[in-house]
């Protein structure tokens, strides 16, 4: 597949030095590492947010710097971990003297460098805790589950409360809270190509899509033959509405990156439809890409039960080019 790239292993790094020089009222860069930051350093006093993880899942985790979101975005090479000595500089990044969070997608790489991060970090005098969130219904495992597009909901809300003051602990709860209840699950007709080597994630038949896939170019965890939309929101909600309950919610339809606005607005149509029928109150509602997965043709599905604190952080002003309110 052709690739509009440099050299492929420059990409992350040419990648992020883009995103600096277009908007240099929001980015920063942490010199000689991949992190990118706030435009004129962290925030005296308020709780620090980073998060990060492979690049390939744009506009996450950089999309989300900004006031209102996060603090600093740690970019690893495309879908690969970043390392924890990356990690700590994005910690540093954020550190307004407060303390930072780290909001994590379940990923065992993801985890243990941004805990070992967190562990130089306390070393160096910095009080650091973190999130996990592994909202992937595809995975029957708990233990085991993915984090994915519901990390956005969670990166949006934790902003929020650390915009507001909140000390880190009240940060940590409210973040928790968002990643203890949000669901979500994916699909594609058609793979991703990695850049470097230029093969698909997986292999797929043009009348056979998967149900269930990851976001680093994992196959999911069922093959079928191809429907049409329809029929695919109805598999996808089927699993989803074992686990949230009918009530207000939010609900994101994301692409992953090579579906065209069109294809997800008529998703989105026939999700609505059904989970208004179910007896959901679509409170708010998200359509676009966030939690992408280079030019992987499909969507992903995100549920979150809302109360009125985790509504007053979703509306909560954000100045994050990826989730601009």
């Amino acid at each position: 597949m052709k690739k509009l790239i440099g050299e492929a292993n420059e990409l992350v790094s040419q990648m992020v030095e883009g995103m600096v020089h277009a908007h240099p009222d929001v980015y920063g860069r942490v010199e000689g590492v991949n992190v990118i930051c706030r435009a004129g350093g962290a925030k005296s006093g308020k709780v620090g947010l980073v998060s990060g993880g492979g690049s390939g899942h744009e506009p996450a985790h950089a999309g989300y710097v900004g006031d209102g979101m996060l603090d600093a975005a740690v970019c690893g090479e495309v879908f690969t971990s970043p390392t924890p000595d990356m990690v700590l500089e994005g910690i540093k990044a954020a550190d307004g003297g407060n303390g930072v969070l780290l909001v994590v997608k379940n990923y065992a790489g993801d985890v243990m460098n941004f805990e070992l991060a967190a562990e130089l970090a306390d070393a160096e005098g910095i009080k650091v805790d973190h999130v996990v969130v592994a909202d992937d219904v595809a995975i029957a495992n708990k233990d085991d589950r993915r984090g994915v597009a519901g990390t956005v909901f969670v990166h949006k809300v934790a902003g929020a409360a650390a915009a507001s003051g909140k000390s880190l602990e009240e940060v940590k709860t409210v973040a928790e809270k968002v990643a203890s209840h949000v669901r979500s699950m994916g699909m594609a007709v058609e793979p991703c190509y990695m850049p470097v080597s230029g093969k698909p994630g997986f292999d797929l038949n043009e009348e056979e899509m998967e149900i269930g896939i990851g976001i680093h170019g994992e196959r999911g965890v069922e093959r079928k033959p191809t429907t049409g939309v329809d029929s695919i929101v109805d598999d996808l909600l089927d699993h989803l509405k074992k686990e949230v309950e009918p009530g207000e919610v939010a609900v994101m339809v994301n692409g992953m990156g090579g579906t065209p606005l069109s294809e997800l607005y008529v998703t989105y149509h026939f999700v609505a439809k059904k989970l208004e029928a179910a007896g959901y109150t679509l409170k708010r509602k998200y359509v676009g890409n966030y939690m992408t997965s280079l030019e992987m043709h499909g969507f992903s599905i995100t549920l979150l039960p809302l109360d009125d604190e985790i509504t007053n952080y979703l509306d909560a002003p954000s100045a994050a080019h990826g989730f601009k309110i």
